[in-house]
């Protein structure tokens, strides 16, 4: 619905008109094309929708593989890979494919994931030509379905403590395959209970006697349709959700693979059992060798922001169709959203949407520049990892959040099964857990501002990390974070010197940033001091760690949320003026005020917010959500959802 820019309300504010097509070629960036091709093929696939209740298990099962393989004939699926083995040669244009197929069936995003994210990314990135040449070609166009067997049932999170084991035994040229016990085997594997025949097998190397930590090998685990000799499989069985993807736990008894079968770009065995790798250093080969896998996290984060925009969808348009109660008229009740508790419900969730999809695109265009070369040095990779890591646990969260407040915003309704939100709450809660748990995802990327990204970032475990910043003055440590500097250049722009944050007006983007700023430097120098004491006062390191994890997740946060402030700020600064930069410019501030509001009692405790400025935030946050409730639609609308996909006719008609 197009809006009336001669509307104004009563205090003299103009309502903007805002572009619909305009929004969403802004928002699907450089990838329209590719975006629009995997929207054709939600469409014309949008009976999956349907089958996942009516089909049992295994025919969903099927069905799913079905459509990953005639999607994988559409160039989709595949346009990571290099050209020369049937991929497109675009690193971005895979990402933005796969985000724009999370508005469909979340088993068929899974499924997609699997097979050429993890599997075809294993093989791509750990491998070399001779694993190229010979897997890519079936595997990009959907003839060969694999697995990605990383995660254990005793070793989820520490995969550097897998206990798989792959000896070699130099007489037969062989790698030998074994899991010890139970918390060795292989579990939750998408792809492994039924339709997986090679494995992407992560295993401890032992070489003469010797281990040399976790490498991967390309394992055969069916032939024919049947286990492959010294291999058992076993079905999961039905989840909470996804159950067109068929995990599965793999056990092996001795299964015996050539040496060719070691995906080998960082390490390698000679014929003769002697181990060579180009980084020498263990835990730096391990975290080279993880890192190439970061476009994992990089895809599922852009998914979970679009499970939130569906839902989004639904709920705000449910909101404009649905009445209760007498309000403003006695003959007619009130449409949801102009209540204003609805109001608060629903649009500053649509601002943290805006905010967190300008912040993937950031994240984005970073891994496409780093895995095409562009970017070829090795804090830029670090800083792609810490943001990935970052970006993937507030998306994912927030789809979480989003989904479940859209079901409770309508209703009854909302509950029933033909509507989308049973699918979405079931099937997108997995994302807080798989491509890393969020938590541990989160000290990831305050490990990277405690050691602000060192040489020796990935050859620091905990402990390390917390030794290494014991060695340096705190300030040290806040010098060499990037908030640091941003922090001082603020406080030259914003009016009001020290006092910055009582004097500068509400919207200044500068205030806004200029809070978030100051809390993560604030936190990161509180949890700086909180492990040089622990270590001065001679305690386990271990224990000093565990004691501050809180405060370690709590810095990770506040800093994520200013990177995707920061985003969502420069996004709308190079936009060229009208109706749309007006709207994304109240988005922005809605996103940044409710960020800061919600944390109010943190900015109180720190002196950066009085009483009166704290009730005047949320005065213009209520404000904020008015001036947003007539332009809606649009802004949902701009998201680009196939109308097929929002599948809710008792909500959205």
């Amino acid at each position: 619905m197009a809006t009336d820019a001669t509307q104004t309300s009563e205090s003299g504010w103009t309502q903007p008109e805002i572009d619909v097509p305009a929004l969403t070629e802004v928002l699907d960036g450089g990838y329209s094309e590719i975006r629009d091709l995997v929207r054709t093929n939600l469409v014309r696939y949008a009976s999956v929708l349907e089958e996942a209740d009516a089909l049992g298990v295994d025919a969903f099962r099927e069905r799913v593989r079905e459509l990953v393989v005639e999607m994988a004939a559409t160039g989709q699926t595949g346009m990571g890979f290099p050209r020369e083995y049937g991929g497109g040669g675009d690193v971005g244009a895979s990402i933005a494919a796969f985000e724009t197929l999370a508005f469909g069936d979340l088993s068929v995003l899974v499924k997609v994931g699997v097979q050429f994210g993890l599997f075809g990314g294993a093989i791509l990135h750990l491998g070399t030509e001779r694993h190229h040449e010979r897997y890519l070609p079936d595997l990009v166009s959907g003839r060969l379905m694999g697995c990605f067997a990383m995660t254990e049932t005793g070793h989820g999170s520490n995969v550097q403590a897998l206990g798989t084991v792959a000896r070699y035994d130099p007489d037969a040229e062989e790698f030998v395959i074994t899991s010890p016990g139970d918390e060795a085997r292989k579990d939750y594997i998408g792809n492994a209970a039924r339709h997986g025949e090679l494995a992407v097998v992560f295993a401890q190397l032992e070489v003469g006697g010797r281990f040399e930590g976790v490498h991967a090998f390309v394992v055969p685990i069916r032939v024919g349709g049947e286990p492959a000799p010294g291999v058992s499989i076993e079905d999961d069985g039905r989840k909470m959700g996804l159950n067109g993807v068929d995990n599965g736990r793999i056990r092996f008894d001795g299964v015996r693979v050539p040496r060719e079968a070691l995906l080998n770009r960082f390490a390698d065995v000679t014929p003769e059992g002697v181990y060579e790798s180009s980084i020498e250093n263990p835990h730096r080969r391990f975290f080279t060798m993880l890192g190439t896998l970061v476009q994992g996290r990089v895809s599922v984060a852009g998914a979970g922001i679009n499970v939130a925009k569906v839902a989004l969808a639904i709920a705000v348009k449910y909101s404009v169709r649905r009445r209760q109660f007498e309000a403003e008229s006695d003959t007619q009740e009130q449409l949801l959203l102009d209540y204003g508790l609805h109001q608060r419900r629903l649009l500053p969730l649509v601002a943290r949407t805006y905010a967190l999809h300008f912040a993937q695109d950031v994240l984005r265009k970073q891994l496409h520049d780093v895995f095409s070369g562009i970017e070829d040095d090795p804090q830029a990779r670090r800083l792609l990892e810490a943001r990935a890591a970052g970006t993937k646990a507030l998306g994912t969260w927030h789809a979480t959040r989003v989904v479940q407040e859209c079901r409770e915003a309508c209703g009854g309704a909302g509950y029933l099964s033909v509507n989308r939100f049973a699918a979405l709450k079931a099937d997108s809660d997995i994302f807080t857990t798989f491509e890393g748990d969020n938590h541990v995802l989160l000290q990831l990327v305050a490990k990277g501002l405690l050691t602000h990204y060192a040489s020796e970032f990935e050859d620091l475990d905990q402990l390390g990390m917390v030794r290494y910043v014991a060695g340096f003055a705190v300030e040290t440590v806040i010098e060499k974070t990037s908030a640091h500097k941003l922090l001082e250049r603020v406080r030259d722009l914003v009016p009001g010197g020290d006092d910055w944050d009582r004097e500068a007006g509400l919207l200044d983007p500068e205030y806004q940033l200029a809070m978030l700023r100051f809390r993560e430097e604030h936190m990161l120098a509180g949890l700086a001091r909180r492990l040089k004491r622990g270590i001065a006062q001679k305690r386990n390191a271990g224990v000093v760690f565990s004691r501050v994890q809180d405060h370690v997740i709590a810095v990770a946060r506040a800093h994520v949320e200013r990177l995707v402030l920061e985003a969502f700020v420069d996004k709308v600064k190079a936009l060229p003026e009208g109706g749309n930069k007006t709207a994304l410019n109240l988005l922005c501030d809605l996103f940044a005020l409710s960020t800061i509001e919600g944390d109010r009692a943190w900015f109180m405790e720190h002196g950066r917010l009085t009483v009166q400025r704290s009730k005047a935030i949320s005065r213009e946050v209520n404000a904020l959500c008015r001036k947003v409730r007539p332009l809606a639609v649009d802004l949902v609308d701009a998201w680009g959802v196939p109308p097929e996909m929002l599948r809710a006719p008792d909500l959205v008609g």
